[in-house]
Parts: structure tokens; sequence; C-alpha cells
């Protein structure tokens, strides 16, 4: 893959260049009203944005990036400067907040309550060959069963490129010669807007505002539709993946660093109830696929908002009858578990936009 991606350093296409610094992240809270912006954009625009991946920062782990990374035999020079100048410098309650950095908020001209912030995927490139997959006490999907041992459990997974793609390499038994390879695709598993108020929400559950949804199609080409709450929207991103799979099991997935470019747009309420009709939470386009989701501490009822919020944008965009979009989902439709283990379940709908050609919406 190419070289280490340290600050300022390769490719810079965006309009905006956003740095990953003490003075523009916030580590373990979200954004909200009361943050200042610390990038103003026109709608429209582009801007390219430096992410940092918690794991190798956190207290389990030394709090000390050069040093957690060599433990693992990776040079000082390919540890991100930015990471140990964050672990070093940037304040976290390690009993209240949460493990993720963020990089904002970015203030969009125009955006409004009651708006869509459209946020484009341009570009997502990785600024390291490693990340980290990691399982803690108290979470993942089998909570009380693993880890085995005390202390948390952090796989080391070095990237590789095979016949012109990168793959994530496990070993297949500790110490052992044979590998897993599974292929990367790179996403952000945090992209949210400020939250209205002067409380900094927790970086762990996924709301309305979007927030750590985790949802693995947010690749290169996909959008996300948020609902404006605040004037400017205020928008940041984080918790960088190379990859990961529905569900995200073990608590996190293939974490790591990327450099993201990203385009903000504005939808106007008008047009966007026009369009989708009332958007109570994330809405994506990926793929081929409208994504409606649906989030709540119950995965059970995180479903049943899904489908809920799946029977409003098909009855709002292409005008269908209750009854006809609700066989139409059970007939045509995957629901697919986003993540099980952010407080808040996801789950998210992909619906095929080509199913309804020649329907205007």
């Amino acid at each position: 893959m190419s070289a280490i991606l340290q600050p300022g350093v390769g490719d810079i296409p965006g309009d905006h260049y956003l740095p990953a610094t003490p003075d523009t992240v916030l580590w373990g809270r979200s954004p909200c009203e009361a943050d200042a912006a610390v990038l103003r954009v026109a709608a429209g625009e582009t801007v390219t944005i430096d992410t940092v991946s918690h794991e190798g920062l956190l207290p389990d782990q030394g709090s000390d990036p050069a040093a957690f990374f060599a433990g693992h035999g990776v040079a000082a020079s390919a540890v991100l400067d930015d990471a140990r100048e964050i672990a070093a410098r940037v304040p976290r309650d390690a009993a209240s907040d949460g493990p993720h950095v963020l990089t904002g908020p970015m203030h969009v001209e125009g955006a409004q309550p009651g708006d869509l912030l459209r946020i484009t995927v341009e570009r997502l490139v990785p600024r390291v060959p490693y990340g980290v997959i990691s399982n803690r006490h108290g979470k993942g999907a089998l909570s009380g069963e693993l880890p085995r041992g005390e202390g948390n459990v952090s796989v080391f997974a070095a990237v590789e490129e095979r016949d012109g793609a990168l793959y994530g390499t496990l070993p297949a038994v500790e110490g052992g010669a044979h590998t897993v390879a599974f292929p990367l695709a790179p996403f952000l598993g945090t992209m949210g807007v400020a939250v209205a108020g002067s409380e900094r929400p927790h970086s762990v559950p996924p709301g309305a505002h979007g927030g750590n949804i985790d949802i693995n199609l947010l690749v290169e080409g996909a959008v996300l539709y948020l609902p404006v709450q605040v004037e400017g929207a205020l928008a940041y991103v984080g918790d960088p993946h190379f990859a990961q799979g529905d569900g995200e099991v073990a608590l996190t997935a293939l974490e790591a660093s990327l450099r993201a470019t990203l385009r903000f747009d504005v939808v106007p309420r008008a047009q966007a109830l026009a369009e989708f009709g009332e958007v109570g939470g994330p809405l994506a386009r990926a793929g081929g696929y409208l994504v409606p989701t649906g989030l709540d501490p119950d995965l059970d009822e995180a479903m049943r908002n899904c489908v809920r919020a799946a029977l409003s944008l098909l009855q709002a965009r292409y005008g269908m009858a209750e009854h006809l979009a609700y066989a139409y989902l059970s007939a045509a439709t995957d629901f697919d578990i986003s993540q099980v283990v952010d407080i808040v379940c996801g789950v998210h709908a992909r619906i095929r936009e080509a199913d309804f050609e020649g329907i205007e919406p």
C-alpha cells in the first residue's frame, strides 16, 4: 500500500483539509450545539479529513501508541504523529467517556434544523498498513463469556497487498505460521451532526444525529443523510474501519486510521420531504440500495424501527400503499444487523432502487 500518511503528507484532494490535532478533535464525546466549529465550509464543498483510530491509544493498551505498536513490530516512523499527540494531550475521562476520536465539528453554510445534511463519501485511504480488533470485558455479543482472561484482547492485524487488492491478515492459530486473509472495505464508523443543547453525547451509542452507526455499506461512493439539529449542522467523523462484518460481534472490527474526502451538501426540508418523507434518523444510499435504519437498545425494537422507517420511506418516495410496501419488504428486502455492541443496537435495510425503475420518486 501507499506510504504512511502522516499529517499533511500525501494526496489531499479536498477543497479544505482538516487534520486531527488537539484543537480539532474530541475524544470520547460527540459535539453539541455549544461547540465552536473548527472549520466552515460552503454547501457542495469537499473536505479531506484525517481520522485517527482509538485502538492503541486507550489506557488498557498503555496510552502510548508508539510503545503499543512497537510491541507488534511496527517501526516508530510508521506510528502516526497525530495519534501520539492525541494520546498525550487530548483530555478524556476514562470512566465516563467513550473511546472514539472524532474530528470536527464542521459548520456547513445554510444547514438549518429540519434540513438533511448529505455526506458523500468520495475517497477513503488507509493511513497505515495495520489495525487492531479488540474484545473487552462487558462488551461484545458474548460479554461475560469472552474474553476468557481478565484483561482485554487486542488482536493486531497487518495489511497486505495481493493481486492489487488490500487484505487484512490474522494468524489462524496463536503463534502459527498460517494466516487468514480477508478483503478490506474501508468506511467511517462514525458520521454525525451535533445535537441541540449544551451537553455532549457519549461517543458510543448512535442516535437520530447519526454518530457511531457502524454501517459497513458506507464505503467510497456511498451517501449518508442526517437530520440537521442545529444551525450549520456541526458535522464530525471518526471511528475509522478497514473492514467490519455486520454485527461487529467482538466489540470492534478492524479499526485503523483513514484519510477521508467527503462532500457536504444541504437538502432543504421541503426537498427532503418530497424525496424521502419525514426522516427521523440516519438514511443512506449505497451500492444501488436505499438504506433506512432502526436504532434501539433492544435489538428486536431496533428491527421494528427499521421496518417502520422502510415503510415510511416507500410510502413517501414511491407512493406505495402501506400493505403493499410491507409485502414488498418481506419478499425482497434484506434487514441486516449493523452492530450489537454500541449500547444502542442498529439494523439497516437494503431496498434495491432498481426494483422501482420507472416509478418517479
